[in-house]
């Protein structure tokens, strides 16, 4: 007989007649049924907590309750969308917040499948940073989602708050694809389109990590910049490393180092010369006078005025005598 059938038969087996016994042969019945008893009641607490467990459970999984979670025990997604910054003036106004007035909004992780009681987060990795900071525990929403859900609410969260940059969003694109993730959930992810996605995806794929990354976030630098930059390549790679490779180039704020990188890459288009025409008696063009900084040049046209030019190279020194003494006075 099972362990379930024993317990159910002390419950559910009836009663037999017995003959009238003597006081003394009620003793061990009487033990037997406060052992059935207790034993009962224990079932019965076991069946109310296997309940409870299960209803907790069910509403983990819905998302419906919010715990605390040890900060070590939640490993950061797979794919990553932000570009390290070594100053964050946001983070550390976040770590103020959450130490004055606690952690108002609970990050959203999913449970390991491969490891029992740790966690991967889908999005609140700054709120995550600032409780670890704090020695707090992480208030959180436990949920079970798959490869696809989390990718799609880490890009969510990121576009809600619309702090993401051009190069972030095409790094955490490139990165997606690169994981293997189908076009339409990298889609989903950044709330883009088709045409879009491929832009992000052409930028960060032809320009190389380590320039993206000594350049960081660039925030104000969009799209039409760092298409700018990386239609200079491969040509520019050598100016460019040279430029992040400058000892101030890490000091200067993100932005500031990409209009330096971008600069370094572009050629500089030289500042048009200012110019004359010079006609002779008959109105056709014989001369052009060029200026350029503290250069001028004057370039005669042989075929309007052939010989003229050797002629004023022989009255040069008289030309320049008389200019001293006219503006001598």
């Amino acid at each position: 007989m099972s362990r379930k059938d024993t317990v159910n038969s002390l419950f559910m087996r009836k009663a037999e007649p017995t003959v009238a016994s003597p006081a003394v042969s009620k003793s061990p019945e009487r033990v037997r049924t406060g052992a059935i008893s207790a034993m009962g009641t224990s079932l019965q607490e076991m069946s109310e907590g296997a309940r409870s467990a299960a209803r907790l459970q069910e509403q983990l999984a819905s998302g419906n309750v919010v715990i605390e979670i040890e900060p070590s025990a939640i490993s950061d997604s797979s794919v990553g969308d932000r570009i390290p910054i070594d100053v964050d003036p946001g983070f550390d106004e976040l770590v103020s917040s959450i130490q004055q007035y606690g952690q108002q909004v609970p990050v959203l992780v999913r449970p390991q499948a491969d490891h029992a009681g740790r966690y991967e987060i889908a999005y609140g990795r700054r709120r995550l940073r600032a409780a670890a900071k704090l020695s707090l525990k992480v208030r959180a929403v436990v949920q079970a989602l798959s490869d696809e859900d989390l990718v799609i609410a880490q890009g969510k969260e990121n576009l809600d708050r619309q702090d993401l940059s051009f190069i972030e969003k095409a790094l955490f694109a490139l990165r997606l694809e690169d994981a293997g993730y189908k076009r339409e959930t990298i889609i989903a992810a950044l709330s883009t389109d088709k045409s879009d996605l491929s832009r992000y995806i052409a930028v960060a794929r032809s320009l190389p990590s380590e320039i993206i990354q000594a350049i960081g976030p660039a925030p104000k630098a969009g799209r039409s910049r760092w298409m700018a930059l990386a239609d200079t390549l491969p040509s520019s790679r050598k100016k460019l490393d040279s430029a992040i490779g400058e000892p101030k180039f890490a000091t200067l704020p993100s932005d500031e180092r990409f209009a330096k990188a971008l600069a370094a890459a572009v050629p500089q288009k030289k500042k048009a010369a200012s110019g004359e025409q010079w006609k002779n008696a008959k109105g056709q063009k014989a001369a052009k006078i060029e200026r350029l900084g503290k250069t001028t040049r004057l370039t005669f046209d042989e075929r309007v005025v052939p010989e003229f030019a050797a002629f004023v190279t022989t009255r040069l020194e008289e030309l320049h005598a008389e200019f001293e003494k006219t503006r001598n006075g």
